[in-house]
């Protein structure tokens, strides 16, 4: 969406989370020409007034983050707020916007179930919590359940829904991406971002963008689709420390994801890039403690020929690298310990290969931010 509305001309803010290596990544403050992450001076003054507003009262990290975040945005004009919420929707602290242009809903699947519930219905019914009297609400896919729990919740809220594929749709043909809804067709270019999950993104993006702005050209869709860059998300590397460190001519993928339905879409990239390119495939994984790592892990049978278990040294809840080879030997592939990365990747840099390998790191985006730093390259 940002990409879309900055191709257009539009001053765009976004707050997201987590951040991968520096807190500044999570507020990005628009401008004409596109945006730029907070600066340092700006970020303390924001903070330090929400501080002391705040008086010395129980508040989170989330919410006072989310505070200062408001407060630069509603310093510096823009056209647009992107707002991501944090955890779930019912009770995030993002959720006090009264009326928002639009809500989006992407795909639901298990994660956080300490927090959210354990089943596919519960976290719909926290996520159905952004819903609003009046507000178009933009629903990408969803399993039955969830799809059946953001209806319900909708016709309790008096909000309109906007759902996959009923109200719009998509498909790839001849190497092109076909935008469909009730506005008529967009024959666009492909998403930079690469997999069928990113497709499904682009789409509902577009979808929310010609909800609430439609005099969006066909050519602000395109060039956000071209220009969009999103770290993490099935990221090549293709230069940096990382890189050096690998096996020669390797091809190196990095991406967040850390939930069973994640390892779905993962795989299925991956699948496709080994039909157009046959690599033997290695995973590289660190996890958290609260994370199904047999769930995630088991979609790459077929395709991984070994896991590499690593620990995520950033977080207090990381899953030890030795829980994580056996979580892989459960989901039934050879693994090995490494104690970091760096350490997997000399590993592997060690053997006389054939074929170069196709490396994916995964598991975590506090496991990506630690390889975006090690690699020298973090978001911008």
């Amino acid at each position: 969406m940002r990409a879309i509305l900055e191709a257009a001309g539009k001053r765009v803010h976004v707050y997201t989370s987590p951040h991968l290596v520096r807190f500044h990544e999570r507020i990005r403050l628009g401008a004409k020409g596109g945006g730029q992450l907070v600066g340092d001076e700006l970020l303390f003054a924001a903070l330090k007034e929400c501080e002391k507003a705040n008086q010395g009262q129980p508040i989170t990290f989330f919410e006072v983050t989310t505070a200062a975040a408001f407060k630069l945005f509603s310093e510096h004009p823009a056209d647009y707020v992107l707002l991501e919420t944090g955890l779930g929707g019912r009770f995030d602290a993002t959720n006090v916007i009264a009326k928002p242009a639009a809500v989006v809903i992407t795909s639901i699947s298990i994660d956080h179930p300490e927090f959210l519930g354990s089943t596919v219905d519960k976290i719909a019914h926290e996520k159905a919590g952004i819903l609003k009297p009046g507000v178009p609400a933009i629903v990408s896919v969803q399993h039955h359940a969830a799809a059946g729990v953001l209806e319900r919740q909708a016709r309790r809220a008096g909000a309109s829904l906007r759902i996959y594929p009923r109200d719009y749709y998509w498909h790839e043909e001849h190497g092109r991406f076909v935008f469909e809804d009730k506005r008529g067709l967009l024959d666009l270019p492909l998403p930079r971002l690469p997999g069928r999950h990113q497709q499904q993104n682009a789409a509902t993006a577009i979808a929310a963008l010609r909800t609430i702005e439609p005099g969006l050209s066909s050519a602000s869709f395109e060039a956000g689709l071209a220009r969009t860059e999103w770290p993490a998300r099935l990221q090549n590397l293709t230069a940096g420390h990382v890189v050096a460190l690998a096996p020669a001519a390797a091809e190196i993928w990095l991406d967040g994801g850390h939930n069973a339905d994640a390892g779905r879409a993962l795989a299925q990239a991956v699948a496709e890039f080994e039909e157009k390119t046959p690599r033997p495939l290695v995973v590289i994984c660190g996890t958290l403690m609260t994370k199904d790592t047999v769930g995630f892990l088991e979609p790459f049978k077929g395709l991984a020929q070994e896991i590499l278990a690593v620990p995520v040294s950033a977080d207090q809840y990381a899953k030890p690298a030795a829980d994580v080879a056996a979580a892989a030997h459960s989901a039934g592939f050879p693994a090995a310990i490494c104690d970091s990365v760096k350490s997997a990747l000399l590993f592997l840099a060690a053997r006389d290969w054939q074929t170069s390998p196709r490396i994916v790191i995964a598991g975590s985006l506090y496991l990506a931010g630690e390889v975006l730093a090690l690699n020298g390259t973090p978001p911008k």
